[in-house]
């Protein structure tokens, strides 16, 4: 048990809190659920610095900080489908969250055979998790801040999002293609 391990711990036992606050009917409500999103993105990353600067990366807080960045963002998605309930929000949750299921599927799947640097993160993945981030962060918050259309923006963003994961999962697809066809190449 590290420091950055700890942090990701924090952000898996942030969830049942920030679902709690999502219901709760005060003003200011959106404002405290988008602080403990912000917050739990930005344990996100400073638990992979902590982890690179301080050498204390483990296999246990490798394998446990990819599942809670998924859990604290489908936790979120599925808040925002019952908030902003729209074809559309539906739709671009259950795209991102479906991709999520799907590409560690295939990466625990690549593991196990042996494989699984055909499938590490790549650069896509990361400018979709950063539009993604920034999108359910204003989509939380949902209300104009000055002349700012927050709503309007991180719909915007999602669409972005909803691309950048289709993108990256086709990505994920084409390099572990010759093993899922039973012809590995190195």
């Amino acid at each position: 048990m590290n420091l950055p391990t700890v942090l990701t711990l924090l952000r898996i036992a942030l969830i049942p809190v920030f679902v709690g606050v999502f219901f709760l009917p005060f003003p200011g409500a959106n404002l405290f659920c988008t602080a403990l999103f912000g917050l739990a993105a930005l344990t996100d990353w400073l638990d992979g610095y902590l982890a690179r600067r301080l050498g204390q990366t483990s296999a246990f807080g490798a394998f446990l900080d990819p599942v809670a960045d998924k859990l604290m963002v489908a936790a979120a998605l599925v808040l925002l489908v019952q908030a902003i309930s729209t074809p559309l929000m539906a739709a671009a949750a259950v795209v991102i969250i479906g991709r999520e299921i799907a590409i560690s599927a295939l990466r625990e799947w690549m593991a196990h055979i042996g494989d699984h640097g055909r499938v590490a993160v790549s650069s896509v993945g990361k400018f979709k998790t950063t539009a993604q981030m920034a999108a359910v962060l204003l989509l939380l918050y949902r209300e104009p801040i000055g002349a700012f259309p927050t709503l309007e923006v991180g719909m915007g963003l999602l669409l972005i999002a909803v691309a950048l994961t289709l993108w990256s999962m086709l990505h994920y697809l084409l390099a572990a293609w010759p093993v899922l066809r039973g012809v590995k190449k190195g």
